[in-house]
């Protein structure tokens, strides 16, 4: 046993504070130990007594600052303008398609290159134009009518279909006797059509038209 030397409280030993008042406990001499005795066993060490902790300080309470929008002097800044305006933020408006574009600034037109009257033009309308020959008893009124120029009548009151439609043009034989021919090439079969550009011949019957497109100044 170990006696506190400030408060007479005997501890175990192998304690370095004492548990009484808490003070350095000072160790007495321990014996010499006899030869061919056991050893004294070491001391076990004891955790020290947890600290109370300290009391936290209030936190002092900072001076609010001013606003932002305040100058030091009281007088008010006004806001800053923005860097870019939403004009010059705005994306750029994306060009029309080709297509379109040329539908409305081209026009096209047939004319009579060989067998009939021979200069006639056709306008083509934008959208079917009809080939043919006129017959009301039919029911054939075609945009370009070329009874005139089919003495011989080779040509159907219902030929060929030419579509004039966002800047493209095809042609299109709708079971004709004769057949329709481009660019003296074999025979259009019906229902498929061909697309056609400035310059290309079609055939129908006896008569040769040449397909012309000019820009629209």
């Amino acid at each position: 046993m170990i006696k506190c030397s400030e408060c007479g409280y005997e501890n175990i030993d192998g304690l370095d504070y004492c548990d009484g008042c808490g003070a350095k406990l000072t160790a007495a001499p321990a014996p010499a130990a006899e030869s061919g005795g056991a050893a004294a066993p070491e001391p076990v060490a004891q955790p020290e007594p947890a600290a109370e902790p300290a009391p936290v300080a209030a936190a002092e309470e900072a001076p609010a600052a001013p606003p932002p929008s305040e100058a030091p002097t009281g007088e008010i800044k006004p806001p800053p303008e923005p860097s870019v305006t939403a004009a010059a933020a705005a994306p750029a408006a994306e060009p029309p398609p080709a297509s379109a574009a040329a539908g409305s600034s081209s026009r096209a037109k047939l004319q009579v290159v060989r067998g009939g009257r021979k200069g006639q033009e056709f306008p083509l309308e934008n959208g079917n134009n009809l080939v043919g020959r006129w017959d009301p008893e039919t029911g054939a009124f075609p945009e370009v009518d070329l009874d005139q120029d089919d003495p011989e009548a080779k040509i159907s009151r219902k030929h060929a279909l030419i579509r004039f439609e966002a800047g493209k043009i095809t042609v299109e034989d709708i079971g004709s006797l004769n057949g329709t021919y481009v660019n003296r090439q074999p025979r259009l079969l019906p229902g498929n059509p061909v697309e056609l550009k400035s310059g290309d011949e079609i055939i129908i019957g006896k008569t040769f038209l040449k397909l012309v497109v000019d820009p629209v100044s």
